[in-house]
């Protein structure tokens, strides 16, 4: 299937559309690096806790980070997750450190987020929304509703895992009425829960908690991961092709790589290790359509020896052109499919390569090609012997310097 017979598209002709399209997407990015939001990196290299939190009712976010500053939280990150009831609250490392220091500080800054929602707790009463089953059953041990004798501890622990796991599982971790529990466990035990507990508007159903030090290793990980990459391809290209070819799919690579992680910069998305799994990704797609427009320059060469470097690409660039459409634009429409279907978890790991397919294909044609033809108008225009001055010029230069 061919969306182009006879393509004779001048794509070098536009080569400065190309230079000054990459020029501003690549600035913007690295301005926003630099100047606005940094690289926002996500938990897994920084360090520190994600606490995602459901309520029974659509959350009010200026609420939540009012509540939140009261208890000295300031540097958080409040995320919606889209289609829910649910929220999303990014404590950093730093914040972590200032409630307390160390690792033990990590699971407090947790607390504290817990404590701080809930402004409309009952004296004496605890939170059975966000109670282990280890709190609720020492309280039931305590209250003994069904008035067991010796197998009390094991009765009661086995009842307080079935309100646990009735609310984490099937209530999706947030109890709106005491009444859901009705057909769940005796109603003595409910009428008991009544007394000792209260029903908040949220419940915190899964923490994510990653210490400084695997941060630390992470980034470092995926640093090398990226270099190493990058190295490898360099060398695998210099020996099929020849050296200039691996440096300009290092440069298209590196140019794809910066343009992605700057549109993580100027939308502020943080940076995961599934997001580095995508750049990863896209490094090889972006090589994988190089080698092809490579290896029809190539071939090419040999059959069109008398003809300027310039035409052959151009050539082969269109001749290749049908191909490129086809497998990235079936890439694109998977990878946007998952953006837009994939949930909050992978969304940052779609969003990555819907960039990357988009800027990878563009790269390919507008940034590798002509870097190969500047190389070879560089190295043309150096060999090439100085035009000889004529007799009399030369006598007159000869002259004046008398003179």
């Amino acid at each position: 299937m061919e969306f182009f017979r006879n393509a004779n598209i001048d794509f070098l002709g536009k080569k400065w559309y190309f230079i000054a399209f990459s020029l501003i997407f690549s600035t913007a990015g690295v301005l926003s690096m630099l100047f606005w939001h940094g690289i926002p990196l996500g938990i897994d290299f920084r360090g520190g806790t994600l606490v995602y939190v459901k309520y029974t009712h659509p959350p009010h976010e200026d609420s939540l980070r009012a509540a939140l500053d009261r208890v000295g939280l300031h540097n958080f990150r409040v995320q919606p997750l889209l289609g829910t009831n649910e929220e999303l609250i990014d404590l950093p490392q730093s914040e972590t450190t200032a409630v307390g220091g160390g690792e033990k500080a990590i699971d407090r800054g947790k607390t504290e987020i817990i404590h701080a929602l809930e402004t409309t707790a009952p004296a004496g009463k605890q939170d059975l929304n966000n109670s282990s089953g280890l709190a609720i059953s020492a309280y039931l041990m305590q209250a003994d509703p069904l008035h067991l004798g010796t197998d009390a501890q094991q009765r009661y622990s086995a009842i307080a895992q079935s309100i646990a796991n009735y609310r984490d599982k099937t209530k999706g971790g947030v109890l709106a009425s005491f009444d859901e529990l009705t057909g769940v466990v005796d109603p003595a035990v409910v009428a008991s829960l009544r007394d000792g507990f209260f029903l908040s508007d949220f419940g915190v159903y899964q923490v994510e908690i990653v210490g400084p030090q695997v941060g630390a290793q992470l980034r470092k990980q995926a640093i090398l991961a990226t270099v190493y990459s990058l190295v490898g391809m360099l060398v695998y290209l210099a020996f099929r092709f020849e050296w200039i070819y691996g440096v300009a799919a290092v440069i298209t690579v590196f140019h794809d790589t910066l343009i992605t992680v700057g549109a993580f910069s100027l939308t502020n998305k943080p940076i995961s290790l599934t997001v580095i799994a995508a750049i990863l990704t896209l490094i090889g797609y972006s090589n994988n359509d190089t080698i092809v427009v490579f290896d029809r320059i190539r071939e090419n060469l040999k059959l069109m020896r008398r003809e300027k470097l310039a035409d052959i690409v151009n050539r082969s660039i269109n001749q290749t052109l049908s191909r490129t459409i086809l497998t990235a634009g079936l890439t694109f429409l998977t990878v946007l499919a998952l953006f837009v279907f994939g949930g909050e978890v992978l969304h940052g790991f779609s969003f990555a390569l819907v960039i990357g397919i988009i800027i990878g294909t563009y790269s390919s044609i507008a940034i590798a090609a002509p870097i190969l033809v500047a190389y070879q108008d560089w190295r043309s225009g150096r060999n090439r012997p100085q035009a000889a001055v004529p007799a009399t010029a030369a006598r007159r230069e000869k002259a004046k310097a008398k003179a």
